[in-house]
Formats: C-alpha cells, structure tokens, sequence
C-alpha cells in the first residue's frame, strides 16, 4: 500500500510498472525533433473525418490500439482518461466501444500525469491488476473550443502556445517491466492572477513551482537526485519563468530542467511562438521520448511534471483569472523491490 512521505507525496512500494507505451501525432508533430519516435504520424489533421472533433477521438483511438497491440495480450481492469473538449467527449468517444471500465479525468493539460498518477495508486492498492491511462487533444478543435475557428484567421501573440495534434496512452501492471512509477505528488490548485489566455506559460509555472518544491521538501531529494526533470508544456516564457522562480529558492536546474512544450517543436523554424501545449503534448512527449529513452538506458531516474490551466471559455469571457495545477510522478528504471 501507498506510503504517505511528508504532506503531498505518495511512496509506492509495489512499484507499477510500464508495459507498454504509444504515441500518434499529426504532421506538424512528425515534423518536429521527436518525429522518429512516434508510432504513427498522420498526414491528414482530419483522420479521415469529417469534423476536428471526431478527428481527436479517432486519433485517440488508434492510440489505444497501439499501445494495446504492444501489450502482448494484456487487456486493462481500468482506462483512465480524458482530453480539453466540453465533458471530454474525445476520449469517451474513444472508449465507448471497447467494452473496459472507464473513469474520466479533467486536468487539462496535466491530464496524462494525473491519469498516470491515478493508475499508479489504484495498482499499488491492489485494487486494480492493470491500468492504462491515455489523453490527447487536436489543435483545430481546441482553437474551435477556447478561441476563435480557423477560418477567422485570429493573430497569435508571442507568448502563444500551440495546441499539439497528439495522443499518448501508457499501460500500467501491478507486476509491470523495467519502468516503474515509485512516488505521486499531487498538486495544489494556484493562482498566479494572469488573465491572459494567450500566456498558458506564465499562469501554470507557479503550479509547476509549488508541486516540485513540495516534491523536493517531502522526498529530501533535489534536482542532483534526478537525471531528468520535465514539466508538461509551460512553453519557452513558462519554461523561463519557473528557472527563475527556482533559483530565487536556491535551486539550480541547469540541464536538466526540461519542458515537454519546448521539445516537440523546433521553435526557431515551425513558428509555434513559444512552444506546444495541450493534453497530447507532455502525453507525446512521454510516450516518445521520455519513457523509450529510458528503456534505452538514457535516464534511469525522472520526474514527470505534468502542468494544467484550469480555465474554460466562460470563465475568461468573465474576466477571471487562469488558476494552473501540477501533479508530479517519479518514474524509475531498475530492479523491482
């Protein structure tokens, strides 16, 4: 069972583990710096489609498959999901014919960490035997959802951020491989009062803050404690903005302080302003990137740093001001306990 350590960390002495991972993207994905370790790329933005909308819960779709198709036959007890439209239609769209228990989350952007969190703790209760958690989202249909439709042609401001076209699913098992997930922070609701809904970066950094000092303060560990730290697309201002609100607290990142919405793009050359973001975004990434590199041997330590805007079309039309979260979960490649 799960070990409380300090206020707002979990210690997971089962230890689950990752069987299996996958990623799907759209073309401006594929054509950035990961586009080697996706398991499909797709062309067409509209997933044979007729709609952005039905396009997102087709691509999640394929994205279970295969990551489904990598797991060697195992069928998950749970699917643990969501995405950015209203009542998270995509993903339940994506599981309805599938026949597997489903929890819907909400986390927006920090969805696939809390998904990866939640999986976690309900294998190392022993109350589930496997779990995948998955998340993704579409940037015609979240430009639809939050601004304005493609056709009005709206201008992005510098400190935009571009929505990924991208899923990402992760199986969990109790008696898991290599990868295993060993701590969950959870992350505190915090609002900086940015209103501004072209700045995602700037409204989750202090989310980011307050989870990985909580992190830090509980576990006794630092950023010397980890190969790597990644944080779920804050996008270059966000990603710059944390640095410093870092190192006024006397920690020094360096090189290993990296942010999934900097990494999926090549910022000087597919003008996406400063940087992805979106529910597919740190999903991409970690299915991609972050967990094969590990199986490779590249990082055997990592804290996945998923960060949330907490904010919906109505709120901002009211004035109200962007609250963010971030939920932080240890990843671990090595022999199980």
């Amino acid at each position: 069972m799960a070990k409380r350590i300090g206020k707002r960390t979990l210690a997971l002495p089962e230890r689950p583990g990752v069987l299996a991972c996958a990623s799907v993207v759209g073309g401006k994905e594929g054509a950035g710096p990961l586009k080697k370790g996706f398991d499909e790329v797709s062309a067409d933005s509209y997933f044979g489609q007729d709609s952005w909308e039905k396009a997102e819960t087709t691509m999640l779709g394929r994205c279970l498959d295969h990551c489904l198709q990598k797991a060697d036959g195992v069928k998950p007890d749970c699917i643990l999901g969501g995405d950015l439209l209203n009542q998270c239609v995509s993903s339940a769209f994506a599981v309805k014919e599938r026949g597997i228990p489903y929890l819907g989350l909400y986390g927006a952007c920090s969805t696939m960490a809390e998904g990866l969190a939640l999986a976690a703790l309900l294998l190392d209760g022993g109350g589930l035997s496997s779990a995948l958690a998955f998340t993704g989202s579409h940037f015609c249909a979240a430009e639809r959802q939050y601004r304005f439709p493609l056709e009005y042609g709206g201008q992005r401001t510098p400190s935009s951020q571009w929505t990924v076209t991208g899923a990402g699913a992760v199986l969990l098992a109790r008696d898991g491989g290599a990868l295993n997930i060993t701590h969950v922070t959870t992350g505190r609701v915090v609002d900086a009062g940015v209103t501004d809904a072209n700045n995602m970066g700037a409204a989750m950094a202090p989310a980011a803050h307050d989870t990985l000092l909580a992190h830090f303060d509980d576990t006794g560990r630092d950023f010397d404690d980890y190969d790597a730290v990644f944080t779920g697309d804050l996008g270059a201002v966000g990603h710059d903005i944390l640095q410093d609100l870092l190192q006024k607290d006397g920690l020094s990142p360096g090189l290993k302080y990296l942010d999934c919405g900097v990494l999926i793009y090549d910022l000087l050359t597919q003008d996406v302003h400063a940087g992805g973001s979106g529910c597919g975004c740190s999903a991409a990434v970690l299915c991609a990137h972050i967990l094969p590199a590990m199986e490779r041997g590249v990082w055997r330590r990592v804290l996945f740093a998923g960060t949330g805007a907490l904010m919906s079309p109505l709120t901002c039309q009211q004035g109200c001001s962007i609250p963010g979260v971030c939920h932080a979960v240890t990843i671990e490649r090595g022999e199980r306990a």
